[in-house]
This record gives structure tokens, C-alpha cells and sequence, in this order.
């Protein structure tokens, strides 16, 4: 089962950024235009991440930030705030942001990855210092190897994301040996 990944930007470009950015095969993403239809996303939708542009068109991105901290059940998906403007960020949220990751637009794959990284660690955190509702049907066991295979399957996502940027790290230095190359050859023939 692939995991969901919603990205709420009103920039076209920005969403199809993050989804050619991910890796293939590993991730659904679902996108929306505006606050109000990413809001509507997150309950409608089993969301695994949330990537939320600050600025957005008819209900800004601190408004859906406001109402995911409201809700403790989505205050624990894992969140990356996107702007291209810190400041109006750290205006209304100082640092360090706790509940989630911060991207400054633009961005490449690798800090995409390290910020959807960064925000699966700190909702991990913030959902272990949250206690939890006791159920009376669930044993101590169940509880203990339901938490051990969420942590597995974390680690070895993790672990399958890590494989593919040092997999792209390896693609993008042999063609940069390659580019190296092809420019020798050029300047030898402009010389000779």
C-alpha cells in the first residue's frame, strides 16, 4: 500500500515538483489548489503526510495549520509547511517549529526528502509525549507489537527512501563525469 502524501499549493508547478520528486511506486499523491479543498483532503483521506503552502487562496495555510493543531488525531500526521517567505512563518510560529518541518521554496529533491524525513521523526516524538487513551479490549501485547510494526515499517521506509537518494546521488555524480567529459572534448575541438 502506497503511503498518501497530500500537497495543498495553489502553484501547479510546486505540485507536480513534489510528485516528480518522490520516489516511484512508494507514494499516492493527492493535491489541492486552495485551503479549503486541502482541509477537506486531510478528512476525507487517510493521509500518511501533509505538505502545506502558507499562502494560499481561500483559507490560508496557517488557518489549516490552526485547525490541524486543534484536532489531536490530525495533529499527528506528519507536516511540512512550504513558503518561499520564512518570516511570515516564524511571524505567527517561532522557532524551533515542533510540530512540523519547515521547506523553503524552491527546493530540490534532497531537501524535499530530508523534510519529509525531519517531519515523520517530530510527529513520531510528539505522538509518543501524547498519552493515549486506554482501551479496554486491547492487551499490553497487542498494544506492544502494534507500535513495534508502525516502527518497522517507519524504519524501513525510511531505509527505502535513504537507498533511493544515495541511488540518485550516484546517477547525478556520473553525469556530472559525463557533462565533465563532453566539455573536454568540446574544448579540444575548438582548440585544435
Amino acid at each position: 500500500m502506497a503511503n498518501k502524501i497530500l500537497v495543498i499549493d495553489d502553484t501547479t508547478v510546486v505540485r507536480v515538483k513534489v510528485r516528480e520528486m518522490l520516489p516511484p511506486g512508494n507514494f499516492e499523491v493527492l493535491e489541492a489548489k486552495d485551503g479549503v479543498e486541502g482541509y477537506d483532503l486531510i478528512l476525507k483521506e487517510k493521509v500518511n503526510l501533509i505538505m502545506l503552502d502558507f499562502i494560499l487562496p481561500k483559507m490560508s495555510g496557517w488557518e489549516v495549520f490552526q485547525k490541524i493543531q486543534a484536532q489531536p488525531e490530525l495533529k499527528k500526521i506528519p507536516l511540512v509547511i512550504m513558503s518561499g517567505r520564512k518570516e511570515e512563518v516564524t511571524e505567527k510560529i517561532p522557532e524551533p517549529f515542533e510540530y512540523f518541518e519547515f521547506l523553503n521554496k524552491p527546493f530540490d529533491q534532497r531537501q524535499l526528502i530530508t523534510a519529509i524525513k525531519s517531519s515523520m521523526a517530530k510527529a513520531a516524538k510528539q505522538s509518543r509525549k501524547e498519552p493515549t487513551p486506554p482501551v479496554a479490549a486491547t492487551t499490553k501485547t497487542e498494544v506492544v507489537a502494534a507500535a513495534a510494526s508502525k516502527e518497522t515499517a517507519s524504519a524501513t521506509e525510511i531505509q527505502a527512501l535513504n537507498a533511493k537518494i544515495d541511488k540518485m546521488q550516484a546517477e547525478i555524480d556520473g553525469l556530472k563525469k559525463q557533462l565533465l567529459q563532453v566539455v573536454a572534448v568540446i574544448k579540444k575541438k575548438i582548440i585544435n
